[in-house]
C-alpha cells in the first residue's frame, strides 16, 4: 500500500489532482483511515491512473475520461471521441499558425518601415446588413473619381430615405462590384442600414449584403484622399500573411461629419477560408 504522498511521486501528479480524482469518483483510494481520513493506495491502481492521465493527454474531460475507463463506451464511441479532439487539436494548431503569421507580417512590417504602422490590421467576422442603397458607374477607382459619386449617391439616398420617413439604423456603408457597362466597369452603391422589411420607392433598392465570415479590416483617419494608404497596408499584410481576399473592399463610414481630416473609416476585405486539412 502506498500513503497519498508516495503513490503521487511514483505517479508524478499532485496530492490536489489525486484528491480531485476521489472527489468525482474517477480513482477512490482502496482504503481510508476512520480516525485520520488518510488515503491508500494499491500498487495496481497505478494502471488505471495511467490510462486516466493517458486519456486526460489526448483532451478528453473527465466525463468522458470516466465512461472509458470503466468500459462504459464501444470501441466506435472511443474512436468518435478521439476523432473530436484530433479535430479540435488541429483547428488549434491553424489558429496558431494564423497568429504566427501575422506576427511574422507585423515584424516585417516594422523592419521595412522602421516605425509601428499606423494601420493596424484585424481579421473579424462582419456581419449581414439589411440595407437601402442607390448605385451609380464609375470609370475607376480612387478618391478623386468616387468621391463626387459617393457624394452624389448619399445626398439622393439621405434626401429619398427622409421623403419616406425612414430613419437610417447604422453608418453609412459604400460596397463595390463589376457593372456591366464597359466604359464605366464598376458598379458604386452607397448604403445606409434600415429596419424595415420594404422601403418603396422607384429610386431606392433595398437589398440584404451578406455576412462576411472572416475580414481583414483597418481603420483608417482622415480624409479618404488618403484612403490609399489603408489599403495598401492591407494588401502587404494579405500578401505578407498568405491570406487572399475575395473581391472588392467594403467601407464603413464610422464618422463622416465636420472636417474631413476627423473621419473615421473602416476598410474591409473578405478573406478566402483557409484549408485547414492542407495546413495541418
Amino acid at each position: 500500500m502506498f500513503g497519498i504522498g508516495a503513490f503521487a511521486r511514483v505517479a508524478q501528479v499532485s496530492v490536489r489532482t489525486l484528491h480531485h480524482y476521489d472527489d468525482v469518483g474517477l480513482l477512490p483510494p482502496a482504503q481510508v483511515d476512520p480516525q485520520t481520513g488518510y488515503r491508500w493506495y494499491r500498487a495496481d491502481q497505478l494502471q488505471r491512473l495511467n490510462r486516466i492521465l493517458a486519456l486526460r493527454d489526448l483532451g478528453l474531460p473527465l466525463t468522458e475520461v470516466r465512461k472509458v475507463v470503466d468500459d462504459e463506451v464501444s470501441l466506435d464511441e472511443l474512436r468518435g471521441m478521439l476523432r473530436l479532439r484530433q479535430a479540435e487539436a488541429r483547428d488549434r494548431m491553424a489558429a496558431e499558425a494564423e497568429r504566427l503569421s501575422r506576427v511574422d507580417a507585423r515584424l516585417r512590417q516594422m523592419e521595412t518601415e522602421g516605425r509601428v504602422s499606423d494601420y493596424d490590421v484585424v481579421v473579424k467576422p462582419v456581419e449581414a446588413q439589411h440595407v437601402a442603397l442607390v448605385d451609380a458607374t464609375a470609370t475607376s477607382f480612387g478618391n478623386a473619381t468616387l468621391g463626387p459619386i459617393f457624394g452624389q449617391l448619399f445626398g439622393e439616398l439621405y434626401g429619398e430615405l427622409d421623403r419616406l420617413g425612414v430613419a437610417p439604423a447604422g453608418p453609412q456603408i459604400a460596397l463595390y462590384e463589376e457593372s456591366e457597362v464597359p466604359a464605366a466597369p464598376i458598379k458604386v452603391m452607397a448604403c445606409v442600414p434600415v429596419e424595415e422589411a420594404d422601403v418603396t420607392s422607384d429610386r431606392l433598392e433595398v437589398a440584404d449584403v451578406p455576412a462576411i465570415p472572416r475580414a481583414a479590416t483597418t481603420i483608417h483617419r482622415g480624409s479618404m484622399a488618403n484612403v490609399e494608404e489603408g489599403y495598401g497596408a492591407l494588401l502587404r499584410w494579405a500578401d505578407e500573411t498568405g491570406e487572399q481576399i475575395d473581391g472588392f473592399s467594403r467601407e464603413v463610414y464610422l464618422e463622416c461629419s465636420g472636417d474631413p481630416e476627423t473621419w473615421i473609416t473602416e476598410l474591409q476585405f473578405a478573406l478566402h477560408e483557409r484549408d485547414r486539412a492542407a495546413e495541418s
